[in-house]
């Protein structure tokens, strides 16, 4: 079973990063161009045993706000605005597709938003069929989609599965009805458990489902239900996400009233009945807030070391240089990150010009590649061998971070990490603050150069 001290856990809540990216995209510049993007897309096409692609697209459009969401999202039912939308993303694979080499395939594809499924099942297979047109696949690609049950039918799902789709990730948050009507999602069990008898019918490969904890009204008993009825669907994966109330960054969420969020104490109890729960009814606990059965990719890739955290989270495609398209969209090749422009105007007048739409970017130094592999190990690992390390960058390992292991030495005597002469592991607790331990190998941090305000860790 496992358990923590809330006690100890407590005391490390402060805002971090959650570093799908190091270094994280406050550092990101307007003084990367698309020249930038582009002079790196044409480096990473020559040479031989070029890595896999991975393909996200972002389809903002939802019917309804959610009060809670985080996201990059846009409201709206207006067809032809979502339609317009479409054509440009096609245009940027078009004008893309052009500098990668034609003989890369793809071996991961995403689409998320926003609701993917805004689109209807007509729209769903022409985008689709585009991609896969667009581009050459390898035969067991990961393709995974984001839906949402309210509006969702049947013929969404088999477009989706006709053209290649093998994974659904679907947001329940909390069944109960009180909180849904606060966060203004309303989304009854039963539609919920009716898409998933669909997807199962289907026969889709994998079932994420994510729940939030600490949104307005939720309790450790209310919650409990909703997490027992979530072990009866057995879904294969499960993430539980910590809500992030940032209303200076997502004004929507002031909709969300401060005196309705749990308690601090109670939202840890939360927590720690979502972990047991879950941990006792056969998940492995992955790292910080996914869950997985035994038998999953992504618990098969943690015990293989194999695991990989990117902007789409916890992943098992570690080598892949991931385009994304569409607004917001952020790339990650070998130096660089790559995000596109946030407005549909600016994304527009971009393709229009023949233009990569790239606002902003960011081009790895040195330490930040050394810094990137450290914390990736830690967040996908769980330790660090400093002997490896030392040997693939040629550091000597506690001189290089010095400053972040003389930080550790209180979470050393909390029982978050174990260090000896080569080695340091992450405990279970450690796990769940992963986050906070990963901050002390944060060159930003540590040079006082990061003033961006983050949500809080627990």
């Amino acid at each position: 079973m496992f358990e923590f001290d809330l006690a100890k856990f407590k005391k490390y809540d402060k805002p971090g990063p959650r570093y799908t990216s190091y270094p994280t995209a406050p550092q990101f510049s307007e003084l990367f161009t698309a020249e930038d993007y582009l002079d790196e897309i044409v480096k990473t096409n020559y040479g031989e045993n070029l890595p896999d692609l991975s393909l996200y697209f972002h389809l903002p459009f939802c019917d309804t706000l959610c009060y809670f969401c985080g996201c990059n999202m846009l409201i709206t039912r207006n067809r032809e605005r979502v339609n317009s939308y479409v054509d440009y993303v096609k245009k940027e694979i078009d004008l893309l597709r052009g500098y990668i080499l034609p003989d890369r395939k793809v071996s991961q594809l995403h689409w998320g938003g926003g609701t993917p499924t805004h689109l209807s099942p007509d729209e769903i297979a022409d985008l689709a069929s585009y991609i896969q047109q667009s581009f050459k696949f390898i035969d067991r690609s990961e393709n995974s989609c984001e839906i949402d049950p309210r509006g969702l039918t049947k013929a969404h799902l088999e477009a989706l599965r006709n053209n290649g789709f093998n994974r659904i990730s679907m947001g329940v948050q909390d069944f109960n009805e009180k909180v849904q009507k606060a966060v203004n999602r309303v989304q009854p069990e039963d539609i919920t458990r009716q898409a998933i008898d669909w997807i199962r019918e289907l026969k889709y490969h994998s079932i994420n489902l994510d729940l939030i904890y600490g949104l307005p009204f939720q309790t450790v008993e209310t919650f409990a239900s909703t997490v027992d009825k979530i072990i009866d669907v057995s879904p294969d994966r499960i993430a539980v996400f910590n809500y992030a109330h940032v209303p200076w960054m997502k004004k929507h969420m002031a909709l969300i009233h401060p005196e309705d969020l749990p308690a601090a104490e109670e939202k840890l109890n939360i927590l720690k009945m979502t972990i047991e729960k879950l941990t006792g009814a056969g998940y492995d606990f992955i790292g910080m807030d996914h869950f997985a059965k035994p038998d999953d990719e992504l618990a098969v890739a943690l015990r293989e070391k194999k695991l990989y955290r990117n902007f789409q989270g916890y992943s098992t495609n570690a080598d892949a240089d991931l385009y994304a398209f569409g607004i917001t969209g952020i790339s990650q090749l070998k130096n660089i990150y790559a995000q596109n422009y946030k407005t549909e105007k600016e994304y527009y007048d971009a393709l229009d010009n023949g233009k990569i739409p790239t606002t902003k970017g960011y081009r790895l130094t040195e330490d930040d590649h050394i810094r990137h592999y450290v914390i990736m190990k830690l967040m996908c690992d769980f330790e660090l061998n400093f002997k490896t390390i030392d040997e693939k960058f040629d550091i000597k390992f506690k001189e290089y971070f010095a400053w972040g292991l003389n930080n550790l030495a209180e979470m050393e005597k909390d029982e978050l990490v174990k260090i000896d002469a080569d080695k340091l592991e992450v405990t279970n607790m450690g796990r769940l603050l992963i986050r906070n331990i990963a901050m002390n190998f944060d060159g930003y941090i540590e040079r006082k150069k990061d003033k961006a305000r983050y949500s809080r860790t627990v």
